[in-house]
């Protein structure tokens, strides 16, 4: 709880904190930290002071059995012990509790080491070492906590966005999360204002890009391998149900689907605004279970179509087509954004006698 600088915990079943009484499933309180904005050290988590508290890593196994703090202002890591909630420093920072300016860049033993806002934390069960996400400093460090000696891991100190074969050459800017992969063998880096993902490899000493597509239509291959599914919606999506359209085997249902975003935003260009057509149960509807599609401009009706089957199902007279949108939208200012997403269940009446050749509904949604 990096605002009021203090580690909680949640509660996924009953039980109980160390110097702390039962909880129920579900409850949610605080385990360290007396909110008050220190770099205090205490044996008892509630007397300890943090400042700024991002990143966790959790090391259960003995003889570390304590959580890992990324204490992001006091530049300092901190252990968080399992057994009795003790608050220990591990590197950084200095002894005096209310000096929040004890940063640098060097690499060192305890106290003698320093970082500068470090965000992420990784624990490395198989090596015992514990990665540091060193943001301000443009650099990962490498902690070993039996020594409690920190040393550059990758990074020159310098903001930059350098990939390459050796770590020394390699820089970052101002990375944040952090975390270990493939048995201990591999680092992943959110490289926060490179807005990539890198991946380090311990072995070869190499640094390269973690691939990212950002194309909603990525999820259906032009050659399906197997049956595709529609993005799952989330709960919060606003739903809309459709009066029941009659159709008749071999139509072309076209959708005419118009969004509209709350006055003084845009569409995010950055991310991926798409649409997604399913009939979960009459996949058969379909020439894939899910057709998709990217929103990109919301000046005109946006249009969906689909052929019905020659031949429809005796077993299904009544299917069911859900549209879904996931519309990301900043204000025109920049200084906020957000995800909106939004469903249409649109009933079928199948008809036996023969229509039109197209069939056309409207579908209209504010967000």
């Amino acid at each position: 709880m990096a605002g009021t600088h203090q580690i909680w915990a949640l509660f996924l079943a009953d039980g109980k904190l160390p110097k702390a009484s039962e909880s129920k499933e579900g409850t949610c309180v605080r385990w360290a930290g007396s909110g008050n904005e220190e770099n205090r050290n205490n044996s008892y988590p509630h007397k300890a002071g943090f400042a700024q508290p991002s990143g966790l890593a959790l090391a259960p196994e003995e003889p570390w059995s304590c959580l890992y703090v990324a204490d992001s202002e006091s530049s300092t890591i901190r252990t968080l012990a399992l057994k009795d909630g003790a608050v220990k420093l591990l590197v950084g920072g200095e002894r005096d509790p209310m000096n929040l300016f004890a940063f640098g860049d060097v690499d060192g033993k305890g106290v003698d080491a320093k970082l500068q806002h470090p965000l992420g934390v990784a624990w490395a069960p198989e090596q015992s070492l514990l990665y540091v996400a060193d943001s301000y400093n443009h650099k990962i460090k490498v902690v070993d906590p039996k020594t409690k000696q920190c040393s550059t891991l990758a990074g020159t100190g310098d903001a930059g966005d350098t990939l390459g074969p050796e770590f020394n050459k390699s820089c970052f800017s101002e990375p944040g999360g952090i975390c270990v992969g493939d048995g201990g063998k591999l680092l992943y880096l959110a490289d926060t204002n490179n807005h990539q993902v890198k991946v380090l490899d311990l072995a070869t000493k190499t640094v390269s890009l973690f691939p990212i597509s950002m194309d909603c239509t990525d999820s259906v291959p032009s050659q399906p391998s197997g049956p595709a599914k529609a993005p799952k919606l989330p709960k919060s999506a606003a739903k809309n149900e459709m009066p029941p359209v009659a159709v008749s085997a071999g139509q072309t249902l076209n959708m005419s689907l118009t969004l509209s975003l709350p006055e003084g935003t845009k569409l995010t260009e950055e991310a991926p605004s798409c649409w997604a057509l399913s009939a979960e149960g009459s996949e058969w509807l379909l020439e894939s279970p899910a057709v998709t599609g990217d929103i990109v401009d919301l000046s005109k009706p946006i249009s969906i179509s689909t052929k019905l089957p020659a031949v429809m199902k005796d077993s299904d007279n009544n299917p069911i087509l859900t549209l879904g949108v996931w519309v990301y939208y900043c204000m025109e200012t920049g200084k906020a954004c957000m995800m909106k997403a939004a469903s249409f269940t649109q009933p079928l009446q199948i008809s036996a006698s023969q229509g039109e050749a197209e069939v056309t509904v409207a579908l209209a949604h504010a967000f």
